[in-house]
């Protein structure tokens, strides 16, 4: 445990004189039932406020009340092999698995032996994905500070008990529901959990909700509800679980599975009815033929291959400290044309350094010194602009703080009232310098040429009444100029590059002054970086708002309110917007965006409500994210098209076959060794493969565009060859000899939209489509394996026009692929 001394929210600590208070007398009452919303004023509660004794603690944890909700980052075990293993295609693969294995030789039973191997890599590599997000999530858990034996200590969320006296700063979150015990200026945005965007100003006895985080000041509160009894407990479960839905790519192949399974039953039953009864067939024959032509239909493969794809990203982006809280979030960010970033943590480092205060109006340096040095003390856990003064002006305690006014980001500034000896007292504003002056005041234009250099300026003044007031900075006096120098990120340009390079549009939104970030942004190359604009000047009207946020590429002065709007006014544009943040003030936006993207070094809220976390707090990290996004969906809108093209023409094939009357032309072992080759083996490949094609929208209909038209081409062709066949030959073994013919021109035409698929080509990929027309070729020529898998091509009249019927319909493939691509754009 992390310890540390305890802040003092205005007061003193003072040290026990007696014997510890009883246990109860500690405890807030819990037995009140409480409106979540709309909760009742408590009185300020009577609080030991060094918190629990360590044997208050013990004998909490051995009641059992103690903070045990189960916050997971991904399934357990059990739930993964469930969801591999208990799938409605299994289910029918299995039982048509059991029956072959009763009625056939054993290599008409090879697609069970598959699937069970499908699903074995399926489970191993999700179990994987789910250790590196278990040891991910540990890294990147946030410990709340709680206050025991008058010592404050970081601890697990899980460790909390109730009673408990835990503090609260600028972005913590929430995390059981409890009663106000200390307050400093304390200000709770609870509008993830009431829908209200205006923070709320809590005092001694107010109650909080888990869930809730804080945007200004500081205190402390009692737990009163821990555990499943907290009212929020389930949205600190759902905000780091690892889910598998809300996906266009996981929705749209659930789509087409539901169309398969409405047409493969139907099918099926004309099948068995066709080799059962019309036939009159051998029965131990005809239900092999049969199953041989149920099994095809189902795209088994597809969404083991989707899930394998997911969790192999999860594992590579796992190794680069990226943890993603929710699955689809790799697909969503793949998506995304618009990101907007926000200055502070991700193009710039947090660390500033001042290089320059500079006196107005004649202000004693010296004196400006102490003021400066008393507002960093003054803030128990100050921000990255305070810390760089705190580190400049370390000598602060002189002076006694009599009231104080946190930082926030609707107001952009901060206060405090000192008591500096002698009968003497102040009180001095820090904060943005057009918000503090007069939009004429002539200092403004000094103002504006440091922010032009990249500097970021602050303003300390001097205020004219006390900090209670509503017009705090009306009149203020100002006394000096702190110029703070951010520190770039060196990877920042780069990652602006590939964005642009990758059509997606970056822009940079911050409660900065916008030509200081504007200048930031123009040194880091981001393109528009001259287009800035104050939000301050930003349309209300949502679809001014948009037009004006599509203009521009950089903002500043913006509001957390007004962050989350332009999210919005991009949304309704059609934009694929990602938002990433580290403040307190980037959650309202993060929360709206399509994905938020949150820095591990960020607030507590934001990593809750972030798809993604980078642990390594490098937005460099990002392309990766993006370029995974990209494998995932390229790749599997390629293999999708192959399993489904296998799917049309078994469909298809079955229905002709009823129709005309026939034998089925196919036993399992067929359709196995064809699908192994075709689709399979070559599917793996291809579905982890480098693929940096943008991602597209309308998932299902790109794949069934190309997949209806080469399944019927298919299907058509192998038909041709089977019936002209069936003229053919005659005698003992002939439906073996038109098998083998017709399993020649469906090899070859499905060959070719193997290659089709596999295009643009590489050396790997070439290797890849030929290793599988070799495969084929060594069972045509290997006697055993010609025997394994009934396939003999008997004299040459037949297989040459297999090989003919196969090159007219691989020509018109080429033919039909080109027009759908012309005819039905995406």
């Amino acid at each position: 445990m992390t310890q540390r001394a305890p802040h003092s929210f205005g007061e003193h600590i003072p040290e026990p004189s007696g014997p510890p208070d009883h246990p109860e007398r500690s405890r807030i009452d819990a037995g009140a039932e409480l409106d979540p919303v709309h909760p009742v004023k408590l009185p300020a509660p009577a609080v030991n406020i060094r918190g629990l004794t360590s044997a208050e603690v013990a004998e909490r944890v051995a009641r059992g009340e103690v903070n045990d909700v189960p916050v997971r980052s991904s399934r357990s075990v059990a739930e993964i092999v469930r969801a591999n293993v208990f799938t409605r295609f299994n289910l029918i693969i299995g039982v048509l698995w059991l029956i072959m294995l009763f009625v056939a030789p054993i290599q008409d039973s090879l697609f069970g032996f598959v699937i069970i191997a499908n699903t074995g890599i399926g489970i191993i590599q999700e179990w994987r994905a789910k250790k590196t997000l278990d040891s991910l999530a540990v890294i990147g858990e946030a410990k709340p500070t709680v206050r025991r034996d008058g010592v404050a200590a970081e601890i697990h969320t899980s460790e909390i008990v109730l009673g408990d006296l835990i503090e609260l700063g600028p972005g913590d979150k929430v995390v059981v529901d409890g009663t106000v015990a200390e307050a400093d200026s304390l200000e709770i945005d609870e509008s993830l959990l009431t829908g209200e965007a205006d923070p709320v100003v809590k005092h001694a006895g107010d109650h909080v909700m888990s869930g809730s985080f804080v945007v200004a000041g500081g205190g402390s509160f009692a737990a009163t509800k821990v555990g499943r009894e907290a009212y929020a407990a389930q949205l600190a479960e759902e905000a780091s679980r690892f889910t598998l839905v809300q996906s266009e790519l996981r929705t749209g192949i659930s789509t087409i599975l539901k169309y398969v399974t409405w047409m493969m039953v139907p099918t099926a039953i004309g099948l068995i009815i066709s080799q059962l009864v019309v036939q009159d067939n051998d029965f131990k024959n005809s239900i092999a033929r049969t199953v041989g032509g149920i099994v095809p239909m189902i795209p088994e493969g597809l969404v083991l291959l989707t899930s394998v794809a997911f969790a192999i990203g999860v594992v590579r982006l796992g190794r680069q400290q990226c943890l993603v809280q929710e699955l689809p979030a790799i697909e969503g960010l793949a998506r995304v044309d618009v990101v907007c970033l926000d200055k502070t943590g991700t193009l710039t480092e947090g660390g500033m350094d001042v290089t320059e205060v500079r006196a107005l109006g004649g202000a004693d340096a010296a004196y400006l010194q102490h003021v400066l040095g008393a507002l960093g003390a003054s803030d128990p856990r100050p921000n990255a602009s305070l810390q760089a003064i705190v580190d400049a002006c370390p000598n602060g305690e002189k002076w006694r703080c009599t009231q104080s006014l946190p930082f926030s980001s609707a107001r952009k500034y901060s206060g405090a009232a000192f008591d500096e000896g002698g009968g003497r007292t102040s009180v001095w504003l820090l904060g943005a310098p057009d918000v503090l002056l007069p939009e004429q005041d002539p200092a403004l234009t000094e103002i504006e040429q440091l922010n032009e250099q990249g500097l970021r300026v602050l303003l300390l003044a001097r205020a004219q009444g006390g900090l209670d007031g509503p017009d705090i900075a009306t009149g203020a006096v100002p006394s000096a100029l702190i110029v703070l120098e951010q520190r770039l990120r060196p990877d920042a340009g780069e990652t602006l590059a590939y964005f642009a390079d990758q059509r997606v549009t970056a822009k940079v939104i911050s409660g900065d002054n916008a030509v200081s970030v504007g200048a930031v942004a123009g040194k880091l190359g981001l393109p528009g970086a001259e287009n800035t604009l104050d939000a301050r000047h930003l349309p209300t009207e949502p679809d001014d708002m948009a037009t004006a946020v599509e203009q521009n590429a950089v903002f500043g002065r913006v509001t957390p309110q007004q962050k989350r709007n332009m999210v919005g006014a991009l949304q309704s544009r059609g934009h694929t917007v990602a938002m990433t943040g580290d403040g307190v003030n980037d959650v309202l936006a993060l929360k709206d965006a399509d994905i938020g993207v949150s820095m591990g070094s960020g607030s507590e809220a934001t990593r809750a409500v972030a798809q993604i976390v980078l642990l390594n707090n490098s937005f460099a990290t990002l392309p990766s994210v993006v370029a995974e996004g990209r494998r995932v969906i390229g790749n599997i809108t390629r293999v999708a098209t192959l399993f489904l093209t296998k799917t049309v023409y078994s469909v298809l094939l079955a229905i002709l076959v009823v129709c005309t009357k026939v034998d089925y032309p196919f036993l399992p072992r067929h359709l196995t060794l064809l699908s192994t080759l075709t689709i399979g083996i070559p599917a793996f490949f291809l579905a982890l493969a480098p693929n940096k094609e943008r991602a597209h929208p309308h998932f299902v209909r790109r794949v069934m565009r190309y997949a209806i038209p080469s399944g019927v081409i298919a299907a058509v062709a192998t038909f041709a060859t089977y019936l002209i066949a069936r003229h053919h030959y005659v005698g003992t073994g002939a439906l073996e000899a038109e098998t083998s013919a017709a399993t020649l021109t469906l090899f070859l035409v499905s060959m070719w939209v193997l290659a089709i698929i596999a295009r643009p080509y590489t050396w790997w990929r070439i290797c890849l489509v030929a290793a599988m027309g070799l495969a084929f070729l060594i069972v045509l020529v290997v006697p055993w394996l010609q025997e394994f898998f009934a396939l003999k091509l008997v004299g040459t009249a037949m297989p040459w026009t297999a090989v003919g019927i196969a090159v007219v319909a691989s020509a018109a493939l080429e033919y039909a692929w080109r027009l759908v691509g012309r005819r039905f754009p995406v």
